[in-house]
């Protein structure tokens, strides 16, 4: 009979060896000193430093998919090449976002200060070049940024997830965007909107499990929208802690119709 030890061994000689978190960590926050100079206010003398710092992310990203070079069905530069020609995309989509939450909420002073300080801005910046990555078909990495922005916001997005334009994340904690979810433009949700699938069988995992938001959507605190038919059309406002597990037509108000007492204290 194998030992512990025996049997664990066998197990690292078969076992890819993944990035560590940290590699993983040094990627994205170059990559996030490239796109956004407040973020850490890194600057650079010129425009060759930057050129030099941008290679140095590309080469990053290249030690990233070694370690799973062996599920790849192209080599590991093409791939790179690939997100780096998407990144102008990506870029532009993350200043929209940017632009989303600061002229959407009242407490927000400028751009820069929603770049460096707000989680919702972090981890839809996250999501959006795990997404990417995972539209390659990339195994593993794109989950593993995903869950160092959830590890530092409290905000869980699958990178699987759809998300249109100048998305809007206010405050986050307790967010859970599921796989399969479509979320459309000018969207906006508050803290612990979960947005994720009724349960079904591990044979369905293909499936779509998880709700449809169309655009223009406010979605506030505590609500829970569950299911892979369910959609909710452009225009509408779901209250509060609401539970929903049906479609609601476009320009609808969905909230709960609960009495509160007020008396005063004997």
């Amino acid at each position: 009979m194998k030992t512990l030890i025996e049997e664990l061994y066998e197990i690292h000689k078969e076992k890819t060896v993944l990035p560590a978190p940290l590699l993983v960590n040094n990627f994205i926050e170059t990559l996030f000193s490239i796109l956004f100079p407040t973020y850490n206010n890194k600057t650079f003398a010129n425009k060759e430093k930057l050129e030099e710092e941008y290679a140095k992310n590309k080469e990053q990203l290249s030690i990233l998919l070694l370690h799973v070079k062996d599920y790849l069905n192209e080599d590991v530069d093409a791939f790179v090449e690939k997100f780096y020609d998407k990144l102008p995309l990506i870029y532009k989509c993350l200043i929209d976002d940017a632009d989303a939450i600061e002229s959407g909420d009242p407490a927000a002073t400028n751009r820069d200060e929603v770049i460096r300080s707000y989680p919702g801005f972090y981890a839809i910046a996250i999501f959006r070049i795990a997404h990417f990555l995972y539209d390659l078909k990339i195994p593993f990495i794109p989950r593993i940024l995903t869950e160092i922005a959830h590890s530092k916001t409290g905000i869980d997005i699958h990178p699987g997830a759809t998300i249109g334009k100048s998305f809007f994340i206010d405050h986050g904690t307790g967010i859970v965007i599921g796989e399969t979810t479509v979320i459309g433009n000018f969207v906006k949700i508050y803290q612990g909107v979960t947005l994720g699938a009724l349960s079904v069988k591990k044979e369905l995992a293909d499936s779509k499990r998880h709700p449809t938001i169309e655009d223009h959507v406010v979605i506030y605190a505590g609500a829970t929208i569950l299911g892979g038919r369910t959609v909710i059309g452009k225009n509408s406002t779901i209250g509060g802690n609401v539970w929903l597990t049906k479609s609601v037509k476009e320009n609808s108000l969905v909230y709960q119709n609960v009495d509160i007492t007020i008396d005063e204290k004997k």
